[in-house]
């Protein structure tokens, strides 16, 4: 059997905030957009039956206070799921008052020192709002290196799902190959890669709800259970099955997400969802190769977001 996990990035959208939105309007666009956000997505996984793991970024409580956080974190326990961290350092420098100010974006641009203390003020944030110690993190953006596992082995963490080929070297830069998708020791920590397909010959995209298609989604999902592989990270977010100004649902992502939900329900026995903080460890000697790429669900999710970025993200 592959393990499958379910990754949903929890965030304030730094767009929102830059926006100037009133701080009710931003937690709303962000957290629960169009009516397709984090609750919905909750409820959609408990009707499946299915583990996800909600990546929560809590550094911007600095400026916005605690009760966001609070009630998401409430709302994913209380639903039976998972929180772990997520972290964009930007908002280390980010204020109310002036909507321009911000910290780096990338984490890698930060000290291996710079990097740990920002990790562990994030991961007493998320503790401060109610979360179990975290056991896993996913970097904002994917932007980690060698110094962010050597960071959360100091602070307690001993899993990462930072490293994705498709973004890889910049800002992903974990030195591991591209086309890693295996579970691996390193640093002190079992990194956990987000899996990739080839999009194109030697070229790769992430699984990820807005960047494949149900197709092409399903193909990944069988080719790992056919090799046996030790993983699969899928990764969505809790604004990503709505528009860009989170007011509406994008309806191709919201389609494929329920399409997901279906395959990993009827797909179980195969590919059992899991969390991280009750995972019993990965085989980690595997060499586990993407799908390769094939031109024609490429082209048919080429012309799906095509119309996706045409009409369903101007729906109003």
């Amino acid at each position: 059997m592959t393990q499958v996990f379910l990754t949903i990035d929890i965030e304030i959208a730094w767009r929102h905030h830059a926006a100037g939105l009133e701080p009710a309007a931003v937690e709303a666009r962000s957290i629960e957009p169009g009516g397709v956000g984090l609750r919905w997505q909750l409820d959609l996984l408990a009707r499946h039956g299915l583990k996800a793991s909600f990546f929560v970024d809590p550094l911007p409580a600095r400026l916005y206070g605690l009760d966001p956080f609070r009630r998401i974190v409430a709302a994913v326990l209380d639903a039976g799921q998972e929180v772990q961290l997520h972290a964009h350092p930007n908002w280390a420098g980010a204020t109310l008052a002036n909507r321009r100010a911000h910290g780096s974006f990338e984490l890698i641009d930060l000290s291996a020192d710079g990097q740990r203390e920002l990790l562990a003020e994030a991961a007493a944030l998320l503790v401060a709002a109610g979360a179990p110690r975290p056991v896993a993190f996913r970097s904002g953006s994917y932007s980690a290196n060698d110094d962010t596992l050597s960071a959360l082995a100091a602070i307690g963490i001993g899993y990462d799902s930072s490293h994705n080929g498709a973004h890889h070297p910049w800002p992903s830069a974990i030195g591991l190959p591209a086309s890693r998708i295996a579970p691996v020791a390193r640093r002190g920590v079992i990194e956990v890669p987000v899996t990739v397909i080839e999009d194109t010959p030697g070229v790769w995209r992430n699984f990820q709800i807005c960047a494949l298609s149900t197709d092409e989604m399903r193909a990944a999902l069988n080719h790992a259970i056919d090799e046996n592989h030790a993983a699969t990270v899928i990764v969505g977010h809790s604004f990503e099955l709505a528009n860009r100004a989170g007011l509406a649902p994008n309806r191709v992502h919201v389609r494929r997400f329920q399409a997901l939900c279906a395959l990993l329900s009827a797909w179980r026995e195969r590919a059992p969802t899991a969390h991280f903080a009750d995972c019993s460890g990965f085989p980690l000697d595997r060499n586990d190769q993407p799908l390769p790429a094939n031109r024609w669900r490429r082209g048919r999710r080429q012309a799906e977001q095509a119309w996706s970025n045409l009409f369903a993200e101007r729906t109003a």
